[in-house]
């Protein structure tokens, strides 16, 4: 009887290992790192209504900090520019919301992004010193800063009350 006992164990001990080994090992083998982020399937950046800015491109649409002194915006509509990197989780996190504003206020503000491993003078020229960073634009005035991930809501109520507001 003892015998029957062990093997019922034993074989419920192997159930639950061969489960467990189909369900965790291909999580173990896949990778999903703060440094790397997962690959969202949809690659293709060109339906994407947020612009990305060089150090060059940003001198010339935005501000050129090599020239000016003074702040002097470039553009002729309000904008938001994300500072941004890819290992960065807050930055993921707010990257969609920043798209779903571009398109919501398609027309009426800008909106860009500066990748700042790729563009480290810039971010560096600008202070840039924290992840995520937002660079609220109104078109005439000074710009105004948020660090951190921020919900939707306070990404309109700052785009309504710096941006819209301050342009009509």
């Amino acid at each position: 009887m003892k015998n029957q006992e062990t093997k019922k164990i034993m074989s419920a001990s192997f159930r639950k290992s061969l489960l467990l080994a189909l369900f965790v090992f291909p999580l173990l083998l896949s990778e999903c790192r703060a440094d790397r982020p997962a690959p969202t399937g949809n690659d293709s950046k060109s339906d994407s209504p947020v612009i990305q800015l060089t150090n060059e491109t940003f001198k010339k649409l935005i501000f050129n900090y090599e020239v000016e002194k003074e702040w002097k915006y470039e553009g002729s509509k309000p904008a938001i520019i994300d500072f941004y990197a890819d290992w960065c989780a807050p930055c993921r996190q707010l990257s969609p919301l920043v798209e779903e504003i571009a398109r919501e206020y398609s027309g009426k503000i800008d909106v860009y992004k500066v990748d700042t491993e790729k563009e480290k003078k810039l971010a560096q020229s600008l202070g840039i010193t924290g992840l995520p960073t937002l660079l609220f634009i109104p078109a005439q005035g000074k710009p105004q800063v948020s660090m951190g991930a921020l919900p939707k809501e306070t990404l309109v109520e700052a785009v309504n009350d710096i941006l819209i507001a301050k342009n009509f």
